[in-house]
C-alpha cells in the first residue's frame, strides 16, 4: 500500500508541477486574448443572461434539458466540497497566498470554461434514443480527428469520477457529520449511496431535476452564512486581503499551527484547488452542457463563464475570507474541519451545522453530476451497454470514500484531474479558431439582434 501511495505522490507532483500549472493558466490567457477579452468586457451582459435568467424556462433550439438544468448539473459538480474543504486545504498547506493564485486561475479559467462549453455544443451528437451527448471526447474526435486522444480523455474521466466526484465527496460529508453530529462514517456512506442510487437510475433528466432545485438552495444557504460572518468581522477584511496579496509572492511564515509555505507551494495549491473547485480546463462540465437546449453554442458558453465566476470568485472567496478573518487558518486544522472551525468561532453552536449541511448538499449534488460525467465517458468507450454496470459499480465506492483517508483521496483526485486536463487542453487549444469564429458569429448576429430590442444596452 505504501508503494502505491508513494507512486501516486510522484505522479501527482509531476502532473501538478510547473509545466501543468503554466499550461492551465496559459491556455486561459491564450483563449482570453483570442476571444478579445470577451469574458471581461461582456461580464455585465453575461451575468444579465445567466444569473438573472436562472429560472427562465423559455429556451429555443434543440436539446434534452433546459439551459439552466444543464448549468445546474454542472454547478452541482463544481460547487461542491472544493468550495469548503478544497479552499481550506489550499490555505492550510499553501497559506493565505494560495487564494491569490486561485483567483488568477479563475479569471483566465472563465475563458477556458467558455471554450469548452462552446465546443461541446458545436460537436455534440444525438443518439438513436433521442439523447444529446458531447464533451471533450466528441470535440477531440470530431474536431481534431484524433479519436485515440478522445479515448484517452474518456478513460481518465471515467476513472477520475470515482475520485473527485465520488470518494472525495462522501469523505468530506462523513468527516463533517461525524464532527458535528457524531454520526458514524459507515452510516453516512450507506445513506449517501442509497440516496444517490435513487436519483442516478432515473438518468440525466432526474439528475437535472434534482440539481436545479438543490443548487440555488445550497448556494444561498452557505453564502448567507458566510456573509453573516464577514459582516461580523468586517473590520478585519482589508487586513485579510493584504495578507493574501503579500503572501502570494513571499510565502507565509509559520504561525500557530501553520507550518509555513513558500511562494511556489502557494501557487501550486492555489491553482490545483482552484481547478478542482471550478473544473475549468478539466473537460467535465461540457459533458453536462452538451445536453442543453440552446440556439447557439456561444449562448450556452456564457453559462460556462458564469460557473467559474460564481464558484471561485464568489463562493470560494467567501470561504477563504472567513477562514482568514476568524484566525482559524493558523490552527493546524485542514479540510472541512478548518472551515467548520471558522464558522464555529463566529457563530457558536450552529456554525458547524451550517458547514455540515452545506457540505452534505454540495457533496450529494456533486455525486450525482459526476456519476453522469463518468457514465458518459464510459459510454463513449464501450457504448450504451455500459451505463447500468457503471452505475452499479459507482454506488459502493461512495461508502469506500466515506471511511477512507482524506490526504490520500485528495492526492488521487488531483492526479486524475491533471490526467484529464491534458488531452482536453490539447483539444481546446487545437480548436481555438473554431471558438473564435463562433464567438464572432454570435456577437455579430444574435447579440446585435438582441440589442435592437434592448437599446439601453448600447
Amino acid at each position: 500500500m505504501d508503494f502505491f501511495i508513494r507512486l501516486n505522490n510522484m505522479v501527482n507532483d509531476f502532473v501538478w508541477g510547473p509545466i501543468m500549472l503554466v499550461l492551465l493558466v496559459g491556455t486561459g490567457v491564450y483563449l482570453t486574448i483570442r476571444t478579445n477579452f470577451m469574458s471581461f468586457r461582456k461580464l455585465g451582459y453575461i451575468l444579465k443572461n445567466t444569473l438573472f435568467k436562472i429560472f427562465d424556462k423559455d429556451t429555443t433550439g434543440e436539446g434534452e434539458i433546459t439551459s439552466f438544468q444543464a448549468v445546474a448539473t454542472a454547478l452541482a459538480a463544481t460547487v461542491g466540497t472544493g468550495n469548503i474543504a478544497g479552499v481550506a486545504t489550499a490555505i492550510a498547506i499553501g497559506g493565505p497566498g494560495a487564494i491569490f493564485w486561485m483567483w488568477l486561475s479563475a479569471l483566465f479559467g472563465m475563458a477556458t470554461k467558455f471554450a469548452e462549453v462552446v465546443l461541446s455544443i458545436e460537436y455534440r451528437e444525438k443518439t438513436e434514443d433521442g439523447r444529446f451527448v458531447g464533451g471533450p471526447m466528441y470535440y477531440i474526435a470530431k474536431g481534431l480527428n484524433a479519436k485515440w486522444l478522445a479515448y484517452i480523455f474518456a478513460i481518465f474521466a471515467a476513472m477520475a469520477a470515482f475520485g473527485i466526484g465520488n470518494m472525495v465527496q462522501s469523505n468530506s460529508v462523513a468527516a463533517s457529520l461525524e464532527v458535528s453530529f457524531g454520526i458514524n462514517k459507515w452510516v453516512t456512506g450507506f445513506v449517501l449511496a442509497g440516496l444517490a442510487a435513487l436519483v442516478m437510475f432515473g438518468g440525466l433528466k432526474r439528475i437535472a431535476s434534482v440539481t436545479e432545485t438543490l443548487v440555488p438552495i445550497m448556494a444561498g444557504f452557505y453564502i448567507l452564512g458566510g456573509i453573516f460572518i464577514l459582516i461580523k468581522n468586517f473590520s478585519s477584511i482589508p487586513a485579510a486581503f493584504g495578507l493574501i496579496f503579500r503572501s502570494a509572492f513571499s510565502g507565509t511564515a509559520a504561525a500557530g499551527g501553520f507550518v509555513g509555505s513558500t511562494m511556489a507551494l502557494a501557487a501550486r495549491m492555489g491553482v490545483a484547488r482552484g481547478v478542482f473547485s471550478n473544473e475549468a480546463g478539466l473537460g467535465s462540465a461540457p459533458i453536462a452542457h452538451a445536453a442543453a437546449t440552446t440556439d447557439h453554442p456561444v449562448r450556452q458558453g456564457l453559462w460556462g463563464v458564469f460557473e467559474v465566476f460564481m464558484d471561485t470568485l464568489v463562493i470560494c472567496t467567501i470561504t477563504a475570507l472567513l477562514i482568514i478573518v476568524t484566525g482559524a487558518w493558523n490552527t493546524g486544522e485542514t479540510g472541512a474541519a478548518l472551515t467548520t472551525m471558522a464558522f464555529d468561532i463566529s457563530i457558536p453552536v450552529i456554525g458547524g451545522y451550517i458547514v455540515s449541511i452545506g457540505i452534505l448538499l454540495f457533496a450529494f449534488s456533486t455525486l450525482l453530476s459526476w456519476s453522469y460525467y463518468g457514465e458518459r465517458s464510459a459510454e463513449f468507450i464501450f457504448g450504451p451497454k455500459v451505463i447500468v454496470p457503471y452505475r452499479i459499480i459507482w454506488i459502493p465506492f461512495i461508502v469506500v470514500g466515506a471511511v477512507g483517508g482524506l490526504e490520500t483521496l485528495w492526492n488521487v483526485a488531483d492526479t486524475l484531474n491533471g490526467l484529464m486536463a491534458i488531452p482536453n487542453l490539447i483539444g481546446i487549444l487545437g480548436l481555438g479558431g473554431v471558438v473564435v469564429k463562433l464567438t464572432r458569429d454570435f456577437f455579430e448576429t444574435k447579440y446585435v439582434e438582441e440589442l435592437k430590442y434592448a437599446p439601453e444596452e448600447r
